[in-house]
């Protein structure tokens, strides 16, 4: 267990949170959420003794091995990839180290022998002689080919090496698990292993992460910091969010049908009880959730951008047929014989191996590139706008403020619109007076869907639209697609914002494009067109 006791950290010029009292319990996972700078990962630091805290303390207890997910992707570069899991463990890599020493020695006296025997039996004590079979499974279930195991950290891809980090930190079952972000640059194969193991782990388990998905199935509780502070909530990431929304709006409506408001929220927390016995959280942990009750549930402070679309005309019946797309560049086949069609009311998500293949597709959609060969072709009532991974051409160089960077989108190019707008991306007070040029990343994509609303598009592509944003504007973003009655095509790595928005699926492979309509999570559970796609894949 680990007990945080009236934990603050205060800098000169800004207090990140005070009074911080909560228990993580064995058995348990939580999710811990808040706005952007709220001080998630700080509070995680913390937590792993990284960071000192200004007042109160972290207590463990005594004996238990706290593991965490490293985020320095270059920090064992030097190390072959099994001894870099196995690192995992730290004593019993010293172990390991200590007895490599001594039976290298060239003279081996007497007082080494009564040494090396000691530390035999502790490495016999620390499953020692199972290390390396146990690294391989784990490296094995996280899609880590098996010839990789003996090169150095330095020789793997920053996606492989993203996994064996993450196999470092379960390495040998930690009685604490401390993770920032597991899921990011993971395949959803890799999440859904992660997934299935973290629901059976029966240790502690403390993570960050922006994707809802993995937050829903793993965690039996949220940690929500905010207002300062941290309040700990039974439940996964969608009872947080739909009970707290539901507070919001109680508050907002005083006395106005109160009673039917707290009835509403009752009946909500009653059926999520309902449902939170049966899940597989709290089947395999054995363990029964809190009761919840109606006083322990508090609007949150933070505030959701809007994201709604108005078209300028609605789609006819032809929308796009791509044919025999072909793309070579640096010598390098990047698109093969790439063929589907989309039709009207299709919500589109484009997956596939290789990032790269993605992003050329879209900018050749886009018009930002020329196909080697291949035919593309417009139906004559769609109008797209494009939304690129990379969106710096927007901002670089650029010394408008944000008012006028949106007027040179929007037909209505007055003040007062494009303040209004803006204040619904949570651009307000003197912020629309900012420079674009000094944008964070998450505001400049905010910027980009204000574009893409002004303009009106009947047909949206969109290239991992979530990157950099926060959960809210996640929230928001994929609420606006939801409703959009346009068409879409658009990449993704966020399993929640692709089930609920997409209804067809393209996978573009070496050997071409497989093309389905179906739900995201009826693609991933279909056996035969996941074997489909793998021959396409072996066929390259």
């Amino acid at each position: 267990m680990i007990s945080v006791i009236d934990l603050s950290l205060i800098f000169p010029d800004k207090k990140l949170f005070e009074n911080i009292n909560v228990k993580f319990i064995p058995g348990n996972c939580y999710g811990v959420i808040g706005a952007n700078g709220a001080g998630k990962s700080t509070f995680l630091r913390i937590l792993s003794g990284e960071l000192d805290s200004t007042s109160g303390e972290v207590s463990i207890e005594p004996n238990r091995r706290m593991a965490v997910l490293k985020q320095n992707h270059y920090e064992f570069d030097e190390y072959q990839v099994i001894e870099t899991v196995i690192m995992g463990h730290k004593r019993l890599y010293e172990v390991m180290k200590e007895k490599e020493a001594i039976y290298n020695k060239e003279e081996f006296t007497e007082e080494d022998g009564i040494k090396a025997g000691e530390l035999e039996a502790e490495f016999a004590d620390l499953n020692g002689w199972e290390a390396e079979a146990e690294a391989s499974r784990l490296l094995n279930n996280l899609g880590i080919d098996v010839s990789l195991f003996d090169k150095k950290m330095s020789e793997v891809a920053g996606k492989d090496k993203v996994k064996i980090l993450l196999a470092q930190a379960l390495f040998a079952n930690p009685d604490i698990l401390i993770m920032d972000e597991p899921t990011n640059d993971l395949d959803f194969k890799a999440i859904s292993w992660l997934e299935d193991f973290l629901i059976d782990y029966d240790k502690t388990v403390i993570v960050v992460s922006h994707d809802r998905h993995f937050l829903n199935k793993v965690c039996t509780h949220m940690l929500d910091i905010d207002y300062g502070t941290a309040k700990l909530y039974p439940g996964n990431y969608d009872f947080w969010y739909q009970s707290s929304q539901l507070a919001l709006q109680l508050a907002k409506d005083a006395n106005k049908k109160k009673e039917k408001k707290i009835q509403e929220l009752e009946a909500f927390i009653a059926r999520f009880s309902a449902n939170a016995s049966k899940s597989k959280q709290a089947t395999s942990r054995k363990k029964s959730l809190e009761k919840i009750v109606l006083e322990d549930i508090k609007p949150s402070s933070r505030k959701y951008p809007y994201i709604g679309f108005t078209l300028n005309r609605e789609l006819g019946k032809d929308i796009l047929t791509v044919e025999n797309l072909c793309k070579t560049i640096n010598g390098e086949l990047i698109l093969n014989n790439v063929t589907f069609t989309i039709n009207r009311n299709d919500k589109v998500i484009v997956l596939g191996e290789d990032e790269m293949a993605k992003t050329i597709l879209f900018k050749i959609l886009a018009g930002e590139m020329e196909a080697d060969s291949g035919t593309i072709r417009w139906g004559t009532t769609v109008e797209y706008d494009y939304l690129p991974q990379d969106n710096s051409q927007y901002f670089e160089n650029n010394s408008s403020n944000l008012i006028e960077w949106l007027a040179e989108y929007s037909k209505d190019q007055s003040e007062s619109f494009i303040r209004g707008f803006l204040g619904r991306m949570l651009f307000s007070g003197d912020q629309p007076l900012k420079k674009v040029s000094v944008l964070s990343g998450g505001e400049k994509v905010r910027c980009m869907f204000s574009k893409l609303m002004v303009k009106g598009s009947n047909f949206l592509i969109l290239d991992q639209p979530t990157n950099h944003l926060d959960l809210e504007s996640i929230q928001a973003v994929n609420d606006g697609l939801v409703d959009y009655r346009g068409s879409i095509i658009f990449t993704s790595h966020d399993h929640s914002f692709i089930d609920s928005i997409a209804n067809k699926i393209v996978e573009i492979t070496p050997s071409g494009a497989f093309s389905v309509s179906m739900s995201f999570s009826e693609f991933l559970e279909d056996e035969k067109v996941q074997k489909r796609i793998a021959k396409m894949y072996k066929a390259k």
